[in-house]
């Protein structure tokens, strides 16, 4: 059995200090909407005793960028400015958007020149927990800060909770200085488990202290938005639902245990502060054990005296039909990396060994092809079913992300999940085949590809169209 501990390889985090609590930022909003404007910043996320501000790239110069809020049914308008010396793009994270809002360079527009602009617009369909990041050049961009949550609220209120904290957990690979290690592009972090960092913040800071009131119930919304690390994160001294995944609701079930979330992956979780002496902290789980990665300091009077029974989300977004036996079927071999076996691939039409790839910053192909935007994986007529198999023939695991539309995962190595969450994102193990399934009702060019991003930018992509 694969030991899933043996997915962070990083090692232990550095000791992580008290520091700032996170400070609620809101986009600047002009007639034409939200601006965000991608741009150099600083932020001190070693302790000031030990390392200078760290320079970051963020949307408006921050680390998590802006918190963006609206309301499932509306339109966000947000006009992004590239204040970078290179090309950038947004993609909105999870939500079922029109496809020419999708953010990806080459497939969907045009990449945001230095200097320039683009405006998205578009219609957030579901509630639920989302976030936004750069879609070019990400494997750099997004490490160095070029990210945001992206909240949609319900049209009716959900009343579950006392309040909403969005928690954006994110590992960063620093020099001792408190400046980003420039070691992107590095072969050894591509061909095996992507940059992993060696810092972990929450909301950009490390280890902050969140008030909290004894027997509160709070919404927690936690967001992996790591390029690579896999993340276990527990909540001692608290008792959990989960209530969500990557923005879809599930149904309510008592969760003490660590969540797992893949890259880029999303849960919403209901948490009850107890009213008793334990310490309640967010703690990541390491190979080099578990690390306190924020605190949560009760203070003041209690909310209520005892808890009342808790509630579950409303039922929202796409559905998958009982029936498959008319699904349109697919198929991915995923191939190459450390320690796999691939002797070759196609890459722009030309069959290449894997040296010749390595050569060319190629060392993963999906169904021999490494990185050719040029054939599709599949065409889907709309609102047909598609079923893809998934077949993980490397070494290593991997966080395969299915833009614009929510899957669910039937079956792992042959046997029925019963999972019915719908989702954006699914982990894969080594020597794992999955099937996944969803309703191709989002017209369009539709990227397939692992959220490792290492991974990505060197071959594990693919698309789809639903016509």
């Amino acid at each position: 059995m694969y030991d899933r501990r043996q997915f962070l390889k990083a090692g232990a985090a550095l000791p992580l200090l008290a520091m700032f609590p996170h400070r609620a930022l809101a986009a600047a909003e002009t007639d034409q909407g939200i601006t965000l404007r991608a741009q150099p910043g600083t932020q001190q996320m070693m302790p000031s005793d030990l390392a200078s501000p760290t320079p970051i790239w963020g949307f408006d110069g921050t680390v998590p960028g802006p918190v963006l809020r609206t309301m499932a049914g509306e339109r966000l308008s947000a006009v992004v400015e590239n204040g970078l010396d290179q090309p950038t793009s947004v993609h909105w994270h999870g939500i079922r958007i029109d496809n020419a809002m999708d953010g990806v360079p080459g497939l969907t527009q045009e990449a945001i020149a230095p200097g320039g602009r683009f405006v998205y617009d578009f219609e957030a369909p579901d509630p639920g927990t989302y976030w936004y990041h750069s879609h070019d050049r990400s494997w750099e961009q997004n490490a160095r800060g070029l990210h945001g949550a992206l909240i949609v609220e319900e049209a009716e209120p959900w009343e579950g909770a006392d309040r909403d904290l969005v928690l954006l957990v994110d590992d960063w690979r620093l020099a001792e200085d408190g400046s980003i290690d420039d070691s992107f592009g590095q072969m050894m972090d591509w061909s095996h488990g992507g940059r992993l960092g060696n810092f972990v913040t929450v909301n950009g800071r490390s280890k902050p202290r969140i008030e909290v009131r004894p027997n509160e119930r709070i919404r927690v919304r936690l967001i992996n938005a790591a390029n690579a690390r896999i993340m276990e994160l527990g909540l001692p001294g608290t008792r959990t639902w989960r209530l969500a995944l990557d923005g879809m609701p599930v149904p309510l079930v008592e969760e003490n245990e660590p969540v797992w979330l893949a890259p880029a992956q999303r849960t919403d979780l209901l948490v009850d502060i107890l009213d008793d002496e334990t310490p309640k902290t967010l703690v990541l789980h390491t190979n080099g054990g578990p690390f306190e990665i924020a605190e949560f300091a009760v203070t003041g009077e209690p909310v209520r005296a005892s808890f009342p029974e808790a509630i579950g989300l409303p039922r929202s977004g796409p559905s998958l039909p009982d029936d498959l036996s008319d699904a349109v079927r697919a198929e991915l071999l995923m191939e190459g990396g450390a320690m796999g076996g691939m002797a070759g691939a196609m890459h722009k039409g030309r069959m290449m060994d894997t040296r010749s790839l390595v050569g060319k910053g190629y060392v993963w192909a999906f169904n021999g092809v490494a990185d050719d935007r040029g054939k599709p994986l599949a065409r889907f007529a709309k609102g047909q079913t598609a079923v893809i198999t998934i077949r993980n023939e490397t070494g290593w695991p991997h966080a395969m992300h299915v833009h614009g539309h929510h899957f669910r995962v039937l079956t792992r190595n042959g046997e029925p999940t019963g999972d019915v969450a719908m989702r954006d994102t699914t982990l894969t193990v080594p020597d794992e085949t999955i099937e996944i399934a969803f309703v191709a009702d989002n017209p369009g060019k539709w990227l397939l590809h692992c959220h490792m991003l290492e991974h990505s930018a060197s071959g594990m992509m693919t698309w789809f169209e639903v016509a």
